[in-house]
């Protein structure tokens, strides 16, 4: 089975970020495959991946970075795939930096960016992207968006439920 997407990111201290991503790929039953790379510390490996990724049948990239935050652009820059950024937090600037780095590509060179720490709207967006060629992905999906409002919905039920002196509802 050759992966879809890949899950890259600068370090391994950051999989408690990114395994939300694996998690939903994994519940939607995409092939994926989880990496470190880290573009100022092994940048020809990082510019070997994504050159080849095209090639290899890869269809979508997660990057997730902090601080200076530079891999998810390093990767755009050297594949025709889509990549999805995710801004993390770590630094004394809470991830704004990241954010900013990763939003702030220059035109040819677009980096698609989530909230800081969002790798599961990464996963998301992925999903997204591949449903669009898969019908079977694209009804699992519907399901999954559905069970989301089913969610939402028992807990406002249950709010119902809760009872102070002065709720009015």
């Amino acid at each position: 089975m050759k992966p879809l997407v890949s899950i890259i990111m600068g370090s391994t201290s950051d999989l408690t970020i990114m395994e939300k991503a694996a998690k939903l790929l994994d519940e939607m039953q995409i092939p994926f495959e989880l990496n470190a790379l880290s573009a100022h510390r092994t940048p020809e490996a990082v510019e070997s991946f994504a050159k080849n990724a095209a090639g290899r049948g890869l269809k979508v990239i997660i990057a997730g970075a902090g601080m200076a935050a530079a891999l998810p652009g390093v990767i755009a820059a050297n594949t025709i795939l889509p990549v999805i950024g995710v801004p993390i937090r770590g630094s004394a600037l809470n991830g704004v930096d990241a954010l900013y780095s990763i939003l702030q590509m220059p035109p040819g060179i677009p980096v698609a960016t989530v909230a800081i720490d969002g790798a599961m709207n990464a996963a998301i967006l992925s999903v997204q992207m591949l449903a669009l060629s898969d019908a079977e992905l694209a009804k699992k999906f519907a399901a999954y968006k559905d069970g989301l409002k089913q969610k939402i919905e028992k807990a406002n039920a249950e709010l119902e439920e809760v009872r102070y002196s002065y709720k009015t509802n």
